[in-house]
């Protein structure tokens, strides 16, 4: 059995981890809904209308081909490469935005529905720092490091 220094086993996981094909599976998986969410919107846009009549929303339709249109370019943006840091900050503020917007907890009784709720609330603060952390990535070591 091979004994692998922590410096050779670091490096390993390091040539893994920055591998292209990983780092696209990951902001991949990261958009993920945001890209899931506008093709179910497409294929079901009396749904999308629904979704945003539901939130309050005035002139839905507007808006729903609006977020539809923006979801997708933004997680192009983070996915290709092109203007990443752009794309992810712009979706770190829609998902802030659209957390407190859809996921007040702070609203609902005590009981399983607000307990899912805040635990969707923070996943969703999570997932904008997430973003975030993309956004830095992208401007301070560059999009092709």
């Amino acid at each position: 059995m091979t004994s692998h220094s922590p410096s050779t086993q670091r490096r390993l996981l390091a040539d893994v981890a920055s591998a292209p094909a990983v780092r696209t599976a990951a902001l991949l998986a990261l958009c993920a809904a945001y890209i899931q969410g506008p093709l179910t919107k497409i294929f079901d846009f009396g749904g999308a209308i629904a979704e945003m009549e539901h939130f309050g929303l005035s002139q839905a339709p507007v808006f729903a081909v609006i977020v539809i249109a923006f979801e997708l370019t933004a997680s192009a943006m983070v996915v290709s490469g092109k203007l990443r840091w752009l794309g992810a900050l712009a979706l770190a503020g829609f998902t802030i935005l659209a957390t407190f917007i859809a996921l007040r907890f702070w609203e609902l009784p005590a009981g399983m529905e607000r307990m899912m709720a805040t635990n969707a609330f923070f996943e969703h603060l999570g997932l904008a720092g997430a973003f975030v952390l993309v956004t830095i990535f992208d401007i301070t070591k560059g999009a092709e490091q």
